[in-house]
């Protein structure tokens, strides 16, 4: 266990933030440096056909030790942390045999981890948590599934006692900002399925995630002096307020939960002359997903009719779909998946994904691919949290996924 910590502690010191707006893979640097510095680990662990392109994929072997012929198993976390906290400088705090009671991450800025805000620590007591100093996001998600699956590698390879099949590791960047399959090489990765360790509390098992589109939308406006502006300024801003107000009040993320879909106005920015809205678009039904960017469409083009024709421009694209479509006639897998948290003492939660990870992507480019917990709570933000325990027992999950 003081080994994953180390590792652990080590990685999310690494600052890897992903940022939406470059146009390279990876999408900043640092992730370049961070897989240079985990094909070094995987080497020095003693595994094998050990590559980082030049888009910053890492790939590793664990060759098989038996003589049967079973299926080649992959394993696969991502190295970015998400944009919507800073991932610099961050200061892992470590909380012994947790009491349940209110953790103060940062007492000078009176920020406080509470269980009557989040009520999941209270599954935590009397286990190790790591958690931030309230000034950055932790990076759980997802270098808690790169220590893992690394240390899980090492376990096996110290214990040729356990039988196992070829095993490829795989750690991808910018999964945060929705690339982390865009350029990965199945046919090089050279599994026949595998799972992304990059899902939240113990026990957590998802083979279903969300359909996904964004909608970028810009709104033309006319500014004019507003002492003589009357039936002349066209003012983007209340524009974009009034395009808003047309969408479903309840269908958001604070009002959903389970299977429900939602509309998620993630950015509003501008001014009287220009605004740019970004709403992303979440559905687990397919048709219900097609509804609703047609939903879109058809409030857009009412305020165009109101304000003219091409006041408000659309750019709708999809980001990935629900793998469930390509899971459910191999659901082996996951139950595989399933009896090894069994097998280990770990009570399988089998829900849907509320997100999406590489997996969902990976599924629809021909490597079945549902996700595994981490260990860890409240991603992308200063509250962000894991219990090493949890980790542990995904480190002997993984053991017993990959043990014939």
């Amino acid at each position: 266990m003081n080994q994953l910590v180390e590792r652990f502690i080590k990685y999310v010191k690494y600052p890897t933030t992903s940022d939406e707006s470059s146009n390279t893979c990876p999408s900043t640097e640092n992730q370049i440096a961070f897989g240079k510095m985990l094909a070094e680990e995987c080497k020095s662990i003693g595994l094998k056909d050990i590559s980082i392109d030049e888009n910053g994929y890492v790939m590793a072997v664990l060759p098989a030790n038996c003589e049967e012929d079973v299926p080649v198993i992959g394993f696969i976390a991502h190295m970015d942390t998400s944009p919507d906290m800073s991932g610099e400088n961050v200061n892992p705090r470590i909380i012994e045999n947790y009491n349940g009671k209110d953790i103060v991450l940062n007492e000078e800025k009176n920020i406080v981890l509470s269980p009557n805000a989040f009520p999941n620590l209270t599954k935590c007591i009397g286990d190790t948590l790591i958690t931030t100093d309230g000034t950055t996001l932790l990076g759980a998600d997802d270098k808690a599934g790169i220590a893992e699956i690394l240390t899980a590698m090492e376990y096996l390879i110290h214990h040729p006692e356990i039988k196992h099949g070829k095993i490829c590791i795989a750690f991808t960047p910018d999964e945060e900002i929705g690339r982390g399959a865009d350029l990965f090489d199945v046919k090089k990765f050279g599994a026949d399925f595998a799972y992304t360790i990059d899902g939240g509390l113990l026990g957590e098992l998802e083979y279903e995630n969300f359909n996904a589109a964004q909608a970028k939308i810009t709104i033309h406006g006319q500014n004019v002096h507003p002492g003589t502006a009357k039936n002349k300024m066209k003012n983007a801003v209340l524009i974009g307020i009034q395009l808003a107000q047309l969408f479903p009040e309840k269908e958001i993320p604070a009002y959903t939960e389970g299977y429900e879909g939602f509309y998620h106005l993630n950015n509003f920015n501008g001014n009287v002359e220009k605004v740019e809205m970004v709403y992303i678009i979440r559905d687990f039904d397919m048709e219900n997903f097609n509804k609703r960017k047609d939903f879109v469409k058809e409030a857009i083009e009412k305020m165009n009719a109101i304000y003219g024709d091409g006041t408000i421009q659309l750019e709708l694209r999809d980001q990935y779909y629900n793998m469930k479509e390509k899971l459910e006639d191999k659901m082996y897998i996951v139950e595989r998946a399933f009896n090894a948290m069994k097998a280990v003492g770990v009570e399988p939660h089998i829900k849907p994904i509320r997100g999406g990870t590489d997996g969902a992507r990976l599924s629809f480019m021909g490597l079945p691919c549902p996700n595994i917990f981490t260990g860890g709570d409240n991603y992308h933000g200063r509250y962000e949290y894991i219990s090493v325990n949890s980790m542990k027992k995904a480190v002997e999950v993984i053991v017993k996924i990959a043990q014939i």
